[in-house]
């Protein structure tokens, strides 16, 4: 208990990771109160006074837990939900994982009205996926519609989504030669762009293979 008391006074000092600790006194609550119950019968060693003693400890910090008032700083600032809705989807549209739009949704509930916009959905399924696995995984919606969202989770369970890369390496199959996309490159073909290839990081593995 002084190990769980000390991280508890630091919780209530610092005002960080209370929610976790708030489940873990709760779990630690319900299985002492199953030990208490089956007294004589359990693992609990000594007075059963003294484990009643430490379960009010316990509710005790939680009620501690539950009382503290965080304050967010004032912020006077430009926030994303301050923007016009077509910039919000704008910007919405440019996140390429579904989880990421999930959890933006989570953050207010305008923005959750958003993040379950049927286009938003269909682009992100039609970016990730081509046209025949989209059609092999066809979802409607009680209203009779594609339910695009359901549609992008599933197609993600069973195919590879698309990968993305802030730079990638292109192997210029006139002379064999990789560079870095953008840079110059003294390739001697009549059209060097239409003969690059650019390469995942898998690919540049399997260069190596023989």
């Amino acid at each position: 208990m002084n190990i769980l008391e000390k991280v508890v006074l630091k919780v209530l000092e610092d005002q960080q990771n209370i929610r976790l600790i708030r489940e873990l006194l709760q779990t630690l609550y319900t299985s002492l109160c199953t030990l208490v119950q089956r007294v004589g019968k359990s693992v609990l060693v000594g007075n059963i006074n003294m484990w009643v003693y430490r379960m009010e400890t316990i509710l005790h910090w939680q009620q501690q837990l539950n009382n503290i008032q965080i304050t967010r700083p004032a912020f006077k600032g430009l926030t994303f939900t301050d923007l016009p809705l077509c910039l919000q989807l704008n910007i919405m549209q440019r996140l390429s994982d579904g989880r990421d739009l999930v959890s933006l949704g989570q953050a207010a509930p305008d923005l959750h009205v958003l993040s379950e916009d049927r286009l938003l959905w269909k682009k992100l399924c039609q970016y990730h996926f081509s046209e025949r696995q989209i059609r092999k995984r066809l979802i409607l919606s009680d209203k009779g519609q594609l339910d695009w969202k359901k549609m992008y989770f599933k197609l993600v369970r069973c195919y590879p989504r698309k990968e993305q890369y802030g730079d990638t390496l292109q192997l210029r199959k006139h002379c064999h030669i990789l560079s870095w996309k953008g840079t110059d490159h003294p390739c001697t073909a009549n059209n060097p762009e239409s003969c690059s290839v650019s390469l995942s990081p898998q690919d540049f593995i399997n260069l190596f293979k023989f």
